[in-house]
């Protein structure tokens, strides 16, 4: 039976109704984590080394979905919630097409100067062409992939979060399985992991574009383009947060790779490689829970139901403070067999690998309140906000933190960045709750 956004939420409730987000968000992360282990294990320490230097700039073109994404969500829960559906299925649609046009130009663009952008981040001459082939080729399935981000968030918007999940186990599986084939049977190479991954995404971005473009029983549909450009430009106000934590998240493992270089070399880019693959599945538990929520709050805002944003607001926090806990002991539990899994094959690797992931596990006890906070203020159509904390959670605290934690504590200092920095960003998080409160009245 399908939970209607205009219903009261009780705990039962508000887990059902998120679940399928965390659960396609932690899928998604498993996938990746599957992605890193064959390039470590089957194709090399270069190789993967070299995968964890160019995906940021990957990811920064892929920002876009993001911000289309959270934002948009936002914006049509908002319509929905006020009553006019069809307003809310052209913003929708003409989002989407919008979306397509913009992700092929920027892919055109970053394929051109993929290999200008492995050399300004620090590639030597033996990284470089793993750089440029698994970056190009990641690019190629880069429309589907923005695609596929977009519709986590709208599917969850349409009411149908289960159907999200099931096109991420199926986009995930079709990964993994070519991953072992690709690598561990044909061991051809790292382009044979973009490709596997390139492929796998015309699942996640295709199958709820057809889904969408069909007579369906959901809240949304692609319909007849109708220009909205205010619209568009709300939505991406609304969802500029979400552009700015990927884009700082981008950067900011730019400056990590970098200052790992300087302290650790190659095998410090190596190892925050395992910390960011797995310690992601952690952060992708929060991430769902803000996508599967914030459309309750959107619908909430908008239909300026007062007494259910007061009840999701106070069980949301109560939830994530326990799962803070939760997460961080298991992260700390699973440090020593995850790094033994990834670089095993290196005595001193793997020691520096389990080491900064037990000091990288304390930034999960803060990350989920700063991830939520960003989300409900997106979600309450208030990008500004939003925007405030992400650019402080996910660039300003942590250059502050990667420059200067080094200086006094060496290699230790960049292990402890994202910590400090998570810390300092709830602080915001926190001051922005309270000082909105009476606004919003959450």
């Amino acid at each position: 039976m399908q939970i209607a956004l205009s219903e009261h939420f009780t705990y039962r409730k508000l887990l059902r109704f998120t679940l399928p987000s965390v659960a396609m968000m932690v899928f998604t992360s498993i996938y990746d984590i599957v992605d890193g282990f064959f390039v470590s294990n089957f194709v090399g320490a270069t190789p993967f080394a070299a995968l964890n230097l160019i995906f940021p700039f990957v990811m920064i073109i892929g920002a876009v979905g993001f911000m289309v994404g959270v934002g948009g969500t936002a914006l049509v829960s908002k319509i929905l919630g006020e009553g006019d559906k069809k307003k809310a299925n052209e913003v929708f649609s003409w989002l989407i097409y919008l979306l397509i046009a913009a992700g092929t130009v920027l892919s055109i663009i970053g394929i051109i100067f993929m290999k200008q952008a492995a050399l300004l981040l620090g590639a030597d001459a033996d990284m470089l062409p793993h750089c440029v082939t698994y970056g190009r080729i990641l690019l190629i399935g880069m429309v589907p992939f923005m695609l596929q981000n977009v519709f986590q968030s709208f599917l969850v918007c349409a009411e149908r979060p289960k159907f999200g999940l099931w096109i991420t186990v199926a986009t995930g599986v079709c990964n993994m399985v070519l991953d072992a084939l690709f690598m561990a049977v044909f061991h051809w190479g790292i382009w044979s992991a973009a490709a596997a991954t390139a492929f796998s995404q015309l699942i996640g971005g295709l199958v709820p574009l057809i889904y969408f473009f069909s007579p369906n029983k959901s809240l949304l549909r692609l319909v007849k383009p109708v220009p909205h450009m205010r619209a568009v430009a709300k939505a991406c106000t609304n969802g500029a947060s979400e552009f700015v934590t990927n884009i700082s998240y981008s950067i900011i493992t730019i400056l990590y790779n970098f200052q790992l270089m300087k302290f650790a070399g190659e095998s410090g880019v190596a190892a925050f490689g395992v910390l960011t693959y797995t310690g992601f599945i952690f952060v992708a538990v929060f991430l769902g829970y803000a996508i599967g929520s914030a459309p309750l709050f959107g619908f909430n805002h908008g239909a300026k139901n007062r007494s259910e944003l007061h009840n999701l607001f106070g069980k949301s926090m109560r939830l994530i403070a326990l799962a803070g806990v939760i997460l961080t002991a298991v992260s700390i539990a699973v440090a020593y067999p995850v790094s033994l899994l990834y670089v095993g094959y290196d005595k001193s690797l793997f020691q520096m690998t389990v080491h900064g992931y037990i000091i990288y596990s304390f930034s999960f006890l803060p990350c989920g309140f700063n991830i939520f906070a960003s989300s409900l203020f997106t979600a309450l159509n208030n990008g500004l906000i939003s925007a405030v904390i992400s650019f402080s959670r996910t660039l300003v605290f942590q250059v502050l933190a990667i420059f200067l934690l080094p200086l006094l504590f060496g290699l230790d200092g960049v292990w402890f960045a994202n910590v400090l920095a998570e810390f300092l960003a709830l602080g915001v998080s926190i001051f922005f709750f309270v000082s909105r409160k009476r606004k919003y009245r959450y």
